[in-house]
């Protein structure tokens, strides 16, 4: 099993105080022999027309020495779970979530918009003190 980000259990809580449903924890990746593990899968009724929404959530706290470093293992990561999720289950969206801290020092200056606007990546951003999820990005 994979250890848990520090933020684990916050990101789960704040997900549930959203409405969301944790259908995973963690959210197994099969492809071929190999077996990878996302932080959490959920799930959440929009309405009896649209049906469910169906999230993975990849929890990255960004507490190396290199903000950049820290993004570019998290950028390899995304691009691996996002190509298995699009031939296993390709109606799930993949998220990383971060703190607001990270989201602000990342995804705000043109190193994590050019994730954000080429839709490389799709981002949560939390609030760890109040548990609390604050943005989702893109918009």
């Amino acid at each position: 099993m994979p250890r848990l980000d520090i933020y684990h259990e916050t990101v789960k809580y704040a997900l549930v105080k959203d409405g969301w449903t944790i259908t995973h924890d963690p959210y197994k990746l099969t492809i071929g022999k190999k077996r990878l593990f996302a932080d959490l899968g959920a799930e959440m009724l929009l309405s009896a027309e649209k049906g469910m929404r169906r999230i993975v959530v990849e929890i990255k706290s960004f507490t190396g020495v290199s903000d950049v470093n820290d993004l570019e293992q998290a950028i390899g990561q995304y691009v691996l779970y996002k190509q298995i999720m699009l031939q296993t289950e390709p109606d799930r969206e993949l998220f990383l979530a971060v703190t607001n801290k990270v989201a602000n020092t990342i995804f705000s200056v043109e190193i994590g918009q050019i994730l954000l606007d080429g839709n490389i990546i799709k981002v949560l951003v939390f609030d760890p003190e109040r548990e609390v999820i604050t943005q989702w990005l893109p918009n």
